[in-house]
């Protein structure tokens, strides 16, 4: 299943990248629910958390550490970090990905 992502991963599509290695890519949302609000989602197709398996252990963690580098670099102290797994839960691309947020105070409860 090709997704929007996908093209953004093969460059078919542009995108604010904010960071890129051989396990993921990093860009600024296109739709922003925050004044900072960014995605990181790895090269490999997972749908979402829930595809995810043991042998993802190591990518996930990667996931989480480079949004916080950029979190670092942009100089944001407090955020909230997303993950939606399936359509009731919001995710409307399907292919795991993890937003960040800050630079506003954040509501809870969320949704």
């Amino acid at each position: 299943n090709t997704t929007i992502f996908t093209k953004i991963i093969n460059g078919e599509i542009p995108c604010e990248k904010l960071h890129e290695d051989e396990i993921c890519i990093a860009f600024n949302d296109i739709a922003p629910q925050a004044p900072i609000h960014y995605l990181v989602i790895p090269k490999k197709p997972i749908i979402n958390l829930l595809s995810c398996q043991d042998e993802d252990r190591d990518l996930l963690g990667h996931l989480l550490l480079v949004g916080k580098g950029i979190a670092i670099k942009k100089g944001i102290k407090d955020l909230r970090t997303i993950i939606n797994n399936g359509e009731e839960a919001g995710q409307t691309v399907f292919h795991l990905h993890i937003h960040f947020l800050g630079g506003r105070s954040m509501q809870w409860p969320p949704g």
